[in-house]
C-alpha cells in the first residue's frame, strides 16, 4: 500500500526551498556554480558570528550537556528581558521570556497553541511564507492583508480591518519586513495595535531584523504597546548576529497576559514537550545582547558593508528598463517589480527558472511570498560588492535577452 502525505500539506508551499531550489541543486551536481541569492544566510557570504559570541559558546560547551528549563536558560532569558526593558518596555517578568530553536520553531509553537480548525490569522502579503504555512499546519486559515508598493510597502490598515471576521484570532506583523525591506512608522505600528485592541486579537510581531536598518530609519517595536491585548514579539541571533546556523531565537509576552492564561498554559505545555531549545547556543545570547553591536558598523552609511551592497542592488535594479524597486529601509532583501509588457517572460516563475538555467543565478518568485501579482521577485544582497555587481550585471543581460 502506498503511503500518502497528510492532506494538510496539499495546499501548502515554501518556495524559498521549492522546485527552483531543487533545480539549482541538480545544476550544482552537474558541476555548475550557482550564485544563490534566494535565502538570507549571512555566513555563506562571509558575515561571521562575532568572536565573543563564539568564544562564550565554546567555553560553556561542557555546561550544555543536559536539558535545561523548557523555556530556556535563566541567564539568556534575563538578557532578553533586560534588552526590552532598556527599550522602555515595562512590567516584564522572567516567565514572559521563551527561548526557541530559532524564530521558525517559535512561529510553529505559538500557532499550534492557539488555533482551532478554521480559525483565521491575518498575515501580510507579501509575507515570510513560513507564517502562512504554519497557520495551515495548525489547522487554521491564513488571510492575507495588502501591503502597498506605492506606499513603500506599508500595510493597508483599512484592508486589514475589512478582513477581520468572527473567526479571526490574531494579526501578524513582520517589521522590518521580509521580503520587501519595509520598516514601519510608529503611526503604522500603533494603527495595527489599535485594530488588535478593537477586535480583541493577539498581535504577533516578527522583529528578527530589528537592528538591520538603513538611512537613519528608526525601528518601532510592538512589544509593550498595549495593556489590553497580548503581544508576542520575536527576535533572535540569526540575522543581527550572523548566527543563522546556531538556531537561537526568543520571544517575549507583553500586555494582557491575565487574559491569556489558558493560551500561556498551552504554550508552556508545548515548550515542555520539546524538552528545551538547544542549550549551547543559549550561552551566546547574553553576550550577543549585552556586547558590542557590530551590526551597526555593517548598516551605517556610507561605508557599512550591508549599506553599500543594498545601495548597489537598488541602483542597478532600478537602472534596468522595465524593472522598478522600492528602496529597502531594513532587512536583507529587495522585492523588484517586472513590467511584463516589456519582456517575453510569462510570469515570475518563468523569469526565475530561466534566470537559473541561463545565468546560473537563484532568486525566488514573488508568488512564493503569498503575493497574488505574478510580476515580482525577491533578491538577497548579501554577496560582496564585487560578486553582487557581477550577478546584477548578469540579471540585466537576462532582461535584455528577453526584451520584446
Amino acid at each position: 500500500m502506498e503511503i500518502h502525505k497528510s492532506k494538510r500539506l496539499d495546499n501548502l508551499k515554501y518556495e524559498i526551498r521549492g522546485p527552483v531550489y531543487e533545480k539549482a541543486l541538480i545544476l550544482q551536481n552537474q558541476g555548475y556554480k550557482i550564485t544563490s541569492l534566494n535565502i538570507g544566510n549571512p555566513a555563506t557570504f562571509g558575515f561571521e558570528t562575532p568572536d565573543e559570541i563564539v568564544h562564550d559558546i565554546i567555553v560553556n560547551i561542557r555546561n550544555a550537556q543536559g536539558y535545561v528549563d523548557s523555556r530556556g536558560l535563566f541567564a539568556a532569558r534575563k538578557a532578553v528581558m533586560q534588552y526590552y526593558q532598556n527599550r522602555g518596555v515595562k512590567n516584564i517578568l522572567i516567565e514572559d521570556i521563551y527561548i526557541g530553536n530559532g524564530v521558525s520553531e517559535l512561529i510553529s509553537l505559538v500557532m499550534m497553541a492557539l488555533l482551532n480548525t478554521d480559525d483565521e490569522v491575518l498575515i501580510p502579503s507579501p509575507d515570510y511564507p513560513l507564517w502562512t504555512t504554519v497557520v495551515g499546519l495548525a489547522g487554521g486559515n491564513a488571510v492575507h492583508y495588502e501591503c502597498n508598493e506605492e506606499d513603500e510597502w506599508n500595510p493597508n490598515l483599512k484592508d486589514i480591518e475589512s478582513k477581520i471576521t468572527g473567526n479571526t484570532r490574531a494579526i501578524v506583523l513582520i517589521n522590518p519586513n521580509n521580503p520587501t525591506g519595509a520598516v514601519y512608522s510608529k503611526e503604522i505600528v500603533d494603527g495595527i495595535v489599535q485594530l488588535a485592541e478593537k477586535y480583541k486579537l493577539i498581535l504577533f510581531s516578527d522583529e528578527i531584523y530589528d537592528k538591520i536598518i538603513y538611512d537613519d530609519c528608526v525601528h518601532h517595536s510592538a512589544s509593550g504597546l498595549s495593556d489590553d491585548i497580548l503581544i508576542v514579539t520575536m527576535g533572535g541571533l540569526s540575522k543581527n548576529y550572523r548566527a543563522a546556523g546556531f538556531r537561537g531565537g526568543w520571544m517575549i509576552l507583553t500586555g494582557a497576559k491575565h487574559k491569556a492564561k489558558s493560551y500561556i498554559e498551552g504554550l508552556n505545555f508545548l515548550f515542555s514537550t520539546r524538552l528545551c531549545a538547544n542549550v549551547i547556543t543559549q550561552y551566546g545570547i547574553q553576550t550577543a545582547l549585552g556586547g558590542y553591536q557590530s551590526i551597526d558598523d555593517l548598516v551605517n552609511k556610507p561605508n557599512g558593508r550591508l549599506y553599500r551592497q543594498m545601495n548597489l542592488a537598488y541602483e542597478k535594479l532600478n537602472s534596468i528598463p522595465g524593472v522598478s524597486c522600492v528602496k529597502p529601509k531594513g532587512a536583507l532583501y529587495l522585492f523588484p517589480k517586472i513590467d511584463l509588457t516589456q519582456f517575453t517572460f510569462e510570469d515570475d516563475n518563468h523569469f526565475v527558472m530561466s534566470l537559473l538555467e541561463e545565468q546560473k543565478i537563484l532568486v525566488v518568485g514573488g508568488r512564493g511570498f503569498n503575493f497574488i501579482p505574478n510580476n515580482h521577485f525577491r533578491i538577497v544582497f548579501l554577496p560582496h560588492v564585487e560578486q553582487l555587481s557581477i550577478a546584477l550585471n548578469k540579471i540585466a543581460i537576462h532582461f535584455d535577452n528577453y526584451r520584446k
